[in-house]
């Protein structure tokens, strides 16, 4: 085998490789399509390798006319699948018209007025296009992590690649009269290193991306509560004891309130623990859109809850544990019979210094037994002042 044939394979084997690759990786994580696109993207750039090195019975041109179009959607459905991947609107009209525009163009030049030399130009700029608008929809999101710049520096990469690397050679080179003096030149070399170095690059940042998507997955797993959906006991600590510190470090108010369904355990005796289950999951869906983005929410026990409230003093965490009970005890929850009324009792405890999650979970915690021992279907507050933040003061409990 001359050394031109493994040149002229060498690409086409690696593309098979990467998207054999992430063919296996989404036939186990088939909810990430853009994975399977991926597979796709290389395969298809794999075949247009070997169109462009062995002509096909139909002749030349049909030949380098499907190789053109292979590269084209190949690096359509890269791009489109790096975009979709970030959770962004795929820009289809944009790559389309790219894409599209370049594949009339090329056949423009070669049935119509064939030139080779502006063939090269016209898909190269076609998928140099294709590759700066992935790079304009990556700078949005590259505060999200580390791949997102690498895939972003790559991005522009490819970009200069294909619109420089093209025009310098074919300058310092001149026109080409015929694919055999094509590939015997200096681009066809480049262009060829360029692109198993380039699709490198970029396989291993997306088997890198895919790898940490595995792991937040399986992260907020561990994190979240699968019945009601919001945070557990492990999760909210985390994520309460992080906004604590980033509260007391810009010194904002911070509260914490603790909820119990009144009468669980009657409720699942008579209507069964389908119906708790149901009571568990509408509870804390209510509370997951009144606190939002900005706090945390977790179911902490069987029918405990905790929100924890950023930029909240006591007032105000009283006015959202109020309007959280009244809107509940005033609602119905589907499956349960008519007219059965469910309630939930609060405890309402502020941040005072620097006080810590347990100590705070603490006090509210006495709110709430306070709020459950009186009647039930109410919200108490707190207002002990821990002794290591006021050591002059007495501590008053209410």
């Amino acid at each position: 085998m001359d050394t031109g044939l493994l040149i002229a394979l060498l690409n086409p084997t690696i593309a098979l490789a990467l998207g054999a690759a992430f063919l296996v990786l989404w036939s186990y994580q088939r909810h990430r399509p853009y994975l399977a696109v991926l597979a796709a993207s290389y395969a298809l750039a794999a075949a247009g390798f070997l169109f462009q090195h062995f002509t096909l019975p139909v002749g030349l041109a049909p030949s380098k006319f499907l190789s053109n179009l292979c590269f084209c959607v190949a690096g359509s459905c890269l791009v489109g699948a790096i975009i979709a991947r970030q959770g962004r609107p795929v820009p289809y009209a944009g790559i389309a018209a790219l894409a599209l525009g370049g594949m009339a163009a090329f056949c423009w030049f070669l049935f119509v007025q064939p030139d080779l030399t502006w063939r090269i130009l016209v898909v190269n700029f076609a998928l140099g296009g294709i590759s700066l608008l992935a790079a304009a929809e990556l700078r949005v999101v590259r505060g999200n992590g580390p791949t997102e710049k690498i895939l972003l520096a790559l991005a522009l990469l490819s970009g200069l690649n294909f619109f420089v690397r093209t025009l310098a050679v074919i300058i310092a080179h001149g026109p080409f009269k015929g694919y055999d003096e094509l590939y015997a030149s200096s681009y066809w070399t480049t262009a060829l290193l360029s692109h198993a170095l380039l699709s490198l690059l970029i396989a291993l940042c997306l088997f890198t991306a895919a790898a940490l998507d595995v792991m937040k997955a399986l992260k907020a797993e561990t994190h979240t509560d699968p019945l009601s959906g919001i945070l557990n006991r492990r999760g909210f600590e985390e994520r309460a004891t992080l906004l604590l510190d980033q509260c007391g470090k810009a010194g904002f108010p911070v509260a914490l309130v603790l909820a119990d369904l009144d009468h669980f355990k009657a409720l699942n005796d008579q209507h069964g623990h389908e119906a708790g289950d149901r009571v568990i999951a509408d509870f804390a869906a209510k509370l997951r859109s009144a606190t939002g983005a900005r706090g945390a929410a977790g179911r902490i026990g069987g029918e405990e809850f905790a929100v924890l409230l950023p930029l909240s003093d006591l007032a105000s965490a009283r006015l959202f544990a109020e309007a959280i009970r009244a809107f509940y005890s005033a609602g119905t929850v589907d499956g349960l019979p008519a007219g059965t009324r469910i309630t939930a009792s609060f405890g309402v405890a502020a941040r005072t210094g620097k006080e810590g999650l347990m100590p705070l979970m603490r006090r509210a915690d006495e709110a709430l037994y306070k709020a459950k021992k009186n009647g039930r279907d109410s919200v108490r507050l707190s207002y002990e002042r821990p002794e290591t933040a006021f050591v002059s003061e007495p501590l008053a409990v209410g």
